[in-house]
């Protein structure tokens, strides 16, 4: 077998005996997915997945961010085509370094889909990468593995999609009239019309303006333009918003100060000090929105998009080249948490790359606000040893109430039920742990281990 069955759990046989019975309690409750960035049209069109390469290797930037750190070059695996022409060589390439991956969570999740999925039982090898390719072919071209049925196998309950506020979401819509029960549902995400650094973003807010009807070359026109794609968004489910921005930083400038920067951002003349501060008003005006329309607000900073110039250049955004930064919480949403942060009807959900912030910041920030809560570790740190990390550090001021469960944040359809599976081994792993101390009672580890894995991401997501 691939994967063990006590994997994440603890070494020691009575912290061991608990996970596991934790972990029988809620490993076949319906996964709830309130943050990635998987397709909408992968169910509109309903059509089998190409072939492994496609499905396992050109969409997810774990898989050749590794590659690539090794002299393997983005061309040899053809990333950034629309179709790839010799899928089965980019696979043997990926097999013949898989042992690249050992210790990693993508191992986990990738051996996950294999085993749970295909049948599998070998390692993934260059001797095996065949067998694995025909396996994996053969299959996908069954009803069996259509994205419908695999929605259904994978027992999602909800699953959102990621959007810029120019998609006409006409795959939810299609959805929707398809008479199809499941809960696909769109997050507004903005940073193409409230970055100054996004390319094209000038000529972004002039679509936006054709779109709604509204003058975005005022401010006032401009704010009213996100207002009315907000209400289109939530006319088809959407819920929550997602904003990933260079920093935590927010600002409440006077509505005259706003609109001279946002001409001057709008005309290109703004310098990158004020860029930035036109990216924090806009976090506090998108606060103020969230207040007006109840749509919970996500923060996803300290990221340094696209670091490798070159791959950008070559590639575009989102090609892996991202690195973390640390990331300050404390000063940065000041302004506007004197502003919304006791305002019932808001709820913002913060995440980090920055570890040295969740004991620090995040969890006494998240401890008293009552709008706050603190997303799940994500990206770099969703792992075993991130997730553990995180528990560690945020339930002693936070506790677990102040979080919101867990979210997967994929664009690689397989890997949910395998993200979501590392997520429940590692709270019940915790959980054990704080039993076998005499932390907590084994009846609350039972309801915390429920609430974290289903009630919790209902609740804060408005889902």
């Amino acid at each position: 077998m691939l994967i063990h069955e006590d994997r994440s759990f603890p070494s020691d046989p009575e912290s061991r005996a608990v996970a596991r019975a934790l972990y029988q309690h809620i490993k076949s409750l319906p996964i709830v997915s309130p943050h990635g960035h998987t397709q909408a049209s992968w169910f509109v069109r309903n059509e089998p997945f190409p072939n492994p390469a496609t499905l396992f290797v050109q969409p997810d930037h774990y898989v050749y961010r590794m590659l690539y750190s090794q002299g393997i070059s983005m061309e040899e695996l053809e990333i950034g085509r629309p179709e790839v022409k010799e899928p089965r060589k980019v696979w043997r390439t990926f097999a013949k370094h898989y042992n690249l991956f050992r210790g990693t969570p993508t191992r986990m999740w990738l051996d996950y889909a294999f085993q749970e999925l295909f049948g599998l039982e070998q390692r993934l090898s260059e001797k095996t990468a065949d067998l694995y390719y025909d396996t994996i072919s053969e299959k996908l071209a069954t009803p069996e593995f259509l994205p419908r049925t695999l929605y259904e196998r994978f027992n999602i309950e909800i699953l959102t999609t990621t959007e810029t506020p120019l998609d006409p979401l006409a795959d939810h819509q299609a959805i929707r009239d398809s008479g199809w029960k499941a809960r696909i549902l769109p997050a507004f995400r903005p940073d193409s019309v409230v970055d100054p650094e996004f390319q094209g973003f000038a000529a972004n807010i002039a679509k936006l303006g054709k779109q709604t009807g509204e003058d975005t070359a005022s401010w006032t026109g401009y704010l009213n333009a996100l207002r009315k794609t907000r209400a289109r968004f939530r006319s088809l489910g959407c819920t929550s918003t997602d904003h990933g921005h260079p920093t935590a930083r927010t600002a409440d400038l006077s509505a005259a100060e706003a609109a001279a920067l946002f001409g001057k951002v709008l005309t290109g003349k703004a310098d990158p000090g004020e860029q930035e501060l036109f990216r924090a008003q806009m976090l506090t005006e998108m606060a103020a929105m969230s207040v007006e329309d109840g749509l919970v607000m996500q923060l996803h900073p300290g990221s340094v998009r696209n670091h490798n110039r070159l791959i950008y250049e070559r590639y575009g955004r989102d090609m892996g080249c991202d690195i973390p930064s640390p990331t300050n919480y404390v000063d940065g949403l000041r302004p506007l948490l004197s502003r919304y942060g006791n305002e019932p009807n808001f709820t913002l959900i913060l995440f980090t790359l920055d570890e040295s912030t969740y004991s620090r910041e995040l969890a006494p920030l998240a401890g008293h606000y009552p709008c706050l809560r603190l997303g799940p570790p994500w990206w770099f740190q969703d792992s075993p040893e991130g997730m553990m990390r995180f528990r560690e550090q945020a339930t002693e001021t936070a506790g677990f109430y102040n979080t919101v469960g867990f979210n997967d944040d994929t664009r690689a359809f397989l890997s949910i039920p395998a993200r979501h599976d590392v997520a429940r081994r590692i709270d019940c792993a915790f959980l054990a742990r704080l039993v076998t101390e005499h932390r907590l009672d084994e009846d609350e580890a039972f309801e915390v281990a429920y609430d974290l894995t289903y009630t919790l991401v209902k609740k804060a997501y408005r889902l």
